[in-house]
């Protein structure tokens, strides 16, 4: 057990050279408590034994020092990361790539279900030093031949406990086992459970153990909303945000001084006053650029974490995380910018749909909800600008200053020109608008509108049970997770897999979830017979998913989807229960909802039940898949 006071520097952890100008470049000061611990260890080629919540700086903790020890003059997969679900692969692997942006030839592979095989092997064979991956994607290519691990340093096992709970632990193992012998293995886990502390003995040699508790609290008198908008609809989104949020002062975070230089520039060519804010600016034009903002001649800051700790100043109202930062404790530090010393402030959080993972995080580390934001239409802004043009009338009207020189003038123009007074007030106006359109085209399609609806449509449902579930502190059972029945209009279909080959529900499930990015919802009754299963999904499915699913595997065999029209062999119907000893009424499959028929719930694999891994499978893509959102979910 590692008990941790006095934090060290980063320089002083032992870094390589190239990996401490990528953490001042992404603006990390000081190694959080796992990071601190975990780095010198690492470093040493030691097994390392870690629990730490998500989200308190764990992905560097592992990635920065095995980023270090890479040998760059061979391409063979030196690291493989296991994670348990593909969102979480591809931040971990996001994250890889930032902390090696100045090492020349790296290469960084996400590997990962309901993605294209053809393409993750094309990339196998071209190389990547570090392979980030879902256990069953890994296996799978392992066992085709096309991931080789005979060159392999270290093996990272991120979330062990998640991955027990979705039932990927036998498949852990095996991959344990396939690796070399004298591999460094790191084992991290939010809790350690029994199952996970026997892996550790098994596999671990001498492992250094460490252990972090989460200390992460945000201020009741900060206000916190969250925005789903992707990438490529931000600025759009900033602008509309910065027309209709009342604000006095605002401070934007961005994760890199190039980004904060784009977004510094785009925002004063809409008019805003803002300058950017970063490791490189020099210590002296940083201060300055603060006493602007303190002083009312800058409205908007977009900044760096590098100035994310001791920043104080009364005026800031808002912070807008305009990139989710990478772990809690940079969120807790951004967001105590605002709402100092009793005052309330407001934090905007925005989130891309694959980010929704890490809003969750920040959530459960901070005990808080974090409210949905409605993207604000042209009527909206419209009303808004209207308003502060009002406003502005109303301030000449009523300033000290002297009107009688302008009164005389528009007196004498109304008598040269016989003008109706209305027109002079309009066309005055406008010249006091210039260019630029006062209003916006309220009949114009908002692309924006239309996906921010769509995404809090399907965060609307699940929103109610994660903020009970904060409140009480833990997660909700199965059965509440699984109690609704198949939506939409539904086909029967066939799948060449049967009880023969050995299949599980849960396989079926999994496959069709993972692969084709169906949301378990869609997917109702399963009837498995000696050589093929019938499956219930939505009706019409799309050309392209049914394709996916045709080339989709189960138990080494293809799904080779097709719709069912013929009747159900009588024989087969007898042959064989679907499920277990327990025979379904003639003509009723299998409501797959994580409960048997009767009263006898299914267990989890963590409870030992090891013949029920498809249903934590089954569990594992409806939780994913929901928070992807949408019936079909394609490909990132």
């Amino acid at each position: 057990m590692t008990d941790i006071e006095n934090l060290p520097s980063f320089s002083e952890l032992g870094l390589a050279a190239p990996i401490l100008k990528a953490i001042s470049a992404v603006g990390y000061e000081n190694p959080s408590p796992i990071q601190a611990a975990a780095i010198p260890p690492l470093l040493e080629g030691r097994d390392l034994l870690g629990q730490a919540q998500t989200g308190t700086g764990k992905t560097g903790a592992f990635a920065l020092p095995i980023l270090s020890r890479l040998n760059l003059t061979q391409m063979d997969t030196q690291v493989l990361i296991l994670a348990p679900t593909r969102e979480l692969a591809i931040q971990v692997a996001e994250a890889c790539q930032s902390y090696a942006q100045f090492i020349p030839d790296f290469h960084v592979l996400p590997i990962y279900g309901g993605s294209s095989y053809d393409s993750q092997i094309r990339a196998l064979r071209r190389g990547a030093q570090v392979v980030v991956g879902t256990p069953g994607r890994v296996m799978d290519m392992m066992r085709r031949g096309k991931l080789d691990l005979s060159a392999l340093k270290t093996l990272v096992l991120d979330e062990a406990d998640e991955m027990l709970r979705m039932g990927f632990i036998d498949d852990v193992e095996w991959v344990i086992e396939q690796c070399p012998l004298d591999r460094q293995i790191a084992l991290f886990s939010a809790t350690m459970p029994e199952q996970i502390r026997r892996i550790a003995h098994r596999h671990l040699q001498s492992p250094v153990e460490i252990k972090i508790a989460s200390k992460t609290s945000t201020a009741a008198n900060i206000r916190q909303r969250y925005w789903l908008v992707s990438g490529l609809h931000k600025l759009d989104a900033m602008t509309r945000m910065l027309e209709v949020e009342p604000y006095d002062a605002l401070l934007v975070f961005v994760r890199t001084k190039t980004a904060a230089e784009e977004l510094a520039s785009k925002l004063s060519a809409r008019g805003h006053a803002c300058e950017a804010l970063h490791g490189d600016i020099p210590q002296k034009l940083r201060e300055r650029t603060v006493e602007k903002l303190k002083a009312g001649q800058l409205d908007i800051l977009i900044a760096t974490d590098v100035v994310a700790r001791g920043l104080d100043v009364e005026r800031i109202t808002h912070v807008v995380n305009y990139d989710i930062p990478y772990d809690t404790e940079s969120y807790v530090h951004r967001i105590g910018r605002t709402g100092r010393a009793g005052r309330t402030g407001d934090a905007i959080l925005f989130v891309a749909p694959r980010e929704r993972r890490m809003l969750r995080i920040i959530e459960q580390a901070t005990r808080q909800p974090i409210e949905p934001m409605q993207m604000p239409t042209a009527k909206d802004i419209n009303k808004h600008r209207l308003e502060r043009f009002k406003q502005q009338i109303r301030e000449a009207l009523e300033a000290e200053d002297d009107l009688v020189p302008f009164q005389q003038i528009i007196n004498e123009f109304l008598e040269d020109e016989n003008t109706d007074p209305l027109d002079l007030c309009a066309a005055l106006a406008k010249m006091v608008q210039g260019d630029e359109p006062l209003f916006m085209n309220e009949n114009e399609p908002e692309p924006m509108q239309r996906m921010d609806d769509r995404n809090n449509r399907r965060e609307r449902n699940d929103r109610f049970e994660r903020n009970d579930r904060f409140e009480r502190g833990d997660r909700p059972e199965r059965s509440e997770r699984r109690s609704r029945a198949p939506e939409g209009p539904t086909a029967r279909y066939k799948v060449h897999v049967g009880h023969e080959h050995g299949v599980k529900p849960g396989q079926i499930v999994g496959a069709i979830a993972n692969e084709a990015g169906i949301d378990s919802k869609f997917i109702g009754h399963i009837e498995i017979y000696n050589d093929f299963t019938i499956v219930d999904l939505p009706e019409g499915m799309p050309s392209e998913v049914m394709s996916t699913l045709k080339k989709a595997r189960v138990c080494q065999r293809p799904l080779d989807i097709e719709l069912f029209t013929g009747e159900l062999p009588e024989q087969s119907r007898r042959a064989r229960p679907s499920f277990g000893d327990r025979r379904p009424p003639r003509g009723e499959g299998r409501d797959f909802r994580g409960e048997g028929r009767g009263d006898r719930p299914f267990r989890s694999r963590s409870q030992g039940d090891r013949d029920n891994r498809g249903n934590d499978r089954g569990e594992r893509s409806h939780h994913r898949s929901e928070r992807d959102g949408g019936k079909f979910r394609r490909d990132r």
